[in-house]
């Protein structure tokens, strides 16, 4: 992440910067790609008021949060935190766009006969339609546990993805997390 400084009313000092710098970095976890995004933290003095203003830009993103204290490194703060708040925003309106945004899932069960596969390819004997449930890999481990199934689809709760956890021939649960 990129981040330019301006100071008006004051001298710049290089502990401010790094302070500046090393809280704004916390803002890389909410954009996607943070070589491509520019952070301009415009900084001053009004007599007893220390003003911050900060704009974030990246590919799809532009905010900006404005604050004033009686510290800069407070005032600093402050504005870290409106902007955490509208990334926050942000990203969980994207999320709960995308969840309205997915269809029911579509399961298929096909079944051929061991003996006579050389001469028939598989059919699709049962179909079933069903929309996963958010939850998390635990919560599903423990459904699982508690139901007399094989696998369960289920929408996982973190990374808002479709995984399936199974149940394994030692007892044990696999999961498979596409990752995208």
């Amino acid at each position: 992440m990129n981040v330019a400084f301006t100071f008006k009313n004051f001298d710049p000092s290089e502990h401010l910067k790094e302070y500046a710098n090393t809280r704004f970095s916390k803002l890389e976890k909410f954009v996607t790609n943070p070589d491509n995004t520019e952070l301009q933290v415009n900084l001053s003095v009004d007599r007893f008021r220390h003003i911050s203003e900060v704009v974030l830009y990246s590919d799809n993103i532009h905010i900006s949060a404005f604050e004033e204290s009686e510290d800069m490194y407070s005032t600093i703060d402050m504005v870290l935190d409106k902007l955490e708040a509208q990334l926050r925003r942000m990203r969980e309106k994207m999320r709960s766009y995308r969840r309205s945004e997915v269809t029911s899932a579509r399961m298929d069960v096909i079944s051929f006969d061991l003996e006579d596969k050389e001469h028939r390819p598989p059919r699709i004997v049962e179909s079933d339609q069903f929309e996963p449930k958010p939850m998390t890999v635990e919560e599903a481990a423990l459904q699982l546990d508690s139901l007399d199934y094989d696998f369960l689809v289920f929408r996982n709760a973190d990374s808002e993805g479709i995984n399936v956890i199974y149940r394994r021939d030692n007892g044990d649960f696999g999961l498979i997390d596409p990752g995208y």
